[in-house]
C-alpha cells in the first residue's frame, strides 16, 4: 500500500506531512520555505517522491470560516494545477483546511513549544491535520 502525502500550501511556507507506510496515522514531515517560488516546492515534492511511495496528494483548501472565497484560494488552485501537470499519475485531493492553523497553534500552546518555534513547524502541524481528516473520511 502507498502513501498520502498532505499538504497545508501557504505563501511563505508549505507544510508537509505523510501517512505510515499502513494509511493509519499522519505525520509531519517538514515545512519547505517557498521563497517566493514553487519551483522550490516542487523540487523538494520530487525529492520527497523518491524516499516514499506516494499515490495521493492531499491539499488544503483555505476557505473563509463562513465558506465563502479566501483571498489564499487562487494561489492555491494554481499550485495544484502545477501539481496535476507535474504528478499526472498522482490522485490529487482537495480538503477543506478551514481551522487547522488555529488547531495547530492550540496543540503548540499545549506542548508549550517554544514562540520561536512556533514559526517554523505551524504549516506542519497544520499539514498533519488536513491529513487525518482526508484519512478519517475515507476509514
Amino acid at each position: 500500500m502507498n502513501r498520502v502525502l498532505g499538504i497545508d500550501y501557504g505563501d511563505a511556507r508549505v507544510g508537509v506531512a505523510i501517512t505510515d507506510p499502513l494509511n493509519i496515522t499522519a505525520q509531519g514531515l517538514e515545512t519547505i520555505q517557498r521563497n517566493n517560488s514553487d519551483k522550490t516546492v516542487l523540487r523538494r515534492l520530487d525529492e520527497i517522491f523518491e524516499m516514499y511511495e506516494v499515490d495521493i496528494i492531499v491539499i488544503g483548501m483555505p476557505y473563509n470560516l463562513d465558506g465563502s472565497i479566501s483571498n489564499r484560494i487562487e494561489p492555491t488552485e494554481k499550485f495544484i494545477h502545477k501539481l496535476k501537470c507535474k504528478y499526472p499519475n498522482k490522485k490529487i485531493e482537495i480538503m477543506d483546511e478551514r481551522l487547522t492553523t488555529v488547531a495547530a497553534h492550540k496543540t503548540m500552546n499545549f506542548l508549550e513549544i517554544d514562540k520561536k518555534k512556533k514559526r517554523s513547524i505551524v504549516d506542519t502541524i497544520s499539514a498533519v491535520y488536513i491529513l487525518e481528516m482526508y484519512i478519517n473520511k475515507n476509514k
